[in-house]
């Protein structure tokens, strides 16, 4: 037993001292020392420096069909946004007093469409007709007069359109027909101003051109009872 760890201590003495000869013969000791007493600020190893990246810009040819290669590109900021709208001229029409409305009872509105199917049978048949009796929102609120809508349909256009209305003394009105509402709308209030239209009149409608309507004025009161009121 006191053998064996004599002959391994022995070997172990061997091993040292031949490494030691190999260090030796390497310098490694030398240089281990010197490591040592190098200041720690110069051990870290410098710093790469960093290379800044470029983007590169690459022109990239646009693919265009050959019936157009030839062609300028088109700008499109130039291109005006092309909308259409009917419109007519403004006309300037005088302030109703809407503290004096008159309503009209059942028995004056019922005698002024007497009146105008009268008249009606002395107009020039070959033209259509058809009589409105008014309301205050034909002539005082929203100034907006719905035409009959079988009317409508069979005989005025499929579209929006300006249509004209002829009085009596022949003066002509711009109004605007709104086909999917059969009705006119813009313009007929200044017909309707101008001519002192008042809740119970009766007014004719003939259609003399595809978008011209002579229109006749059946009062629902005398001129001196509309002075007295």
């Amino acid at each position: 037993m006191v053998a064996a760890k004599a002959s391994y201590e022995e070997c172990r003495l061997k091993r040292l001292e031949e490494n030691k000869k190999r260090m030796e013969a390497l310098n490694l000791s030398k240089l281990s020392q010197a490591l040592m007493k190098t200041p720690p600020s110069l051990k870290s190893s410098p710093m790469k420096p960093v290379k800044s990246r470029t983007t590169e810009k690459q022109s990239v040819v646009v693919r265009r069909s050959s019936r157009v290669a030839n062609k300028p590109v088109p700008d499109y900021k130039e291109v005006d946004r092309v909308e259409v709208r009917v419109a007519i001229p403004r006309r300037i029409s005088k302030k109703r007093d809407l503290s004096n409305r008159v309503y009209a009872s059942e028995e004056a509105r019922a005698e002024a469409i007497e009146k105008a199917e009268k008249m009606e049978l002395l107009l020039e048949p070959a033209y259509p007709i058809f009589i409105k009796s008014m309301l205050q929102s034909h002539v005082t609120g929203g100034f907006w007069l719905g035409l009959p809508v079988s009317f409508c349909k069979k005989c005025l256009p499929n579209r929006d359109e300006v249509v004209t209305l002829v009085d009596e003394s022949g003066d002509e009105y711009q109004t605007i027909y709104l086909a999917r509402k059969n009705g006119l709308s813009g313009g007929w209030k200044g017909f309707a101003v101008a001519h002192d239209l008042v809740d119970g009149d009766a007014v004719i409608f003939q259609l003399i051109k595809r978008t011209t309507f002579k229109v006749y004025i059946i009062r629902v009161n005398s001129s001196e009872e509309r002075k007295n009121a």
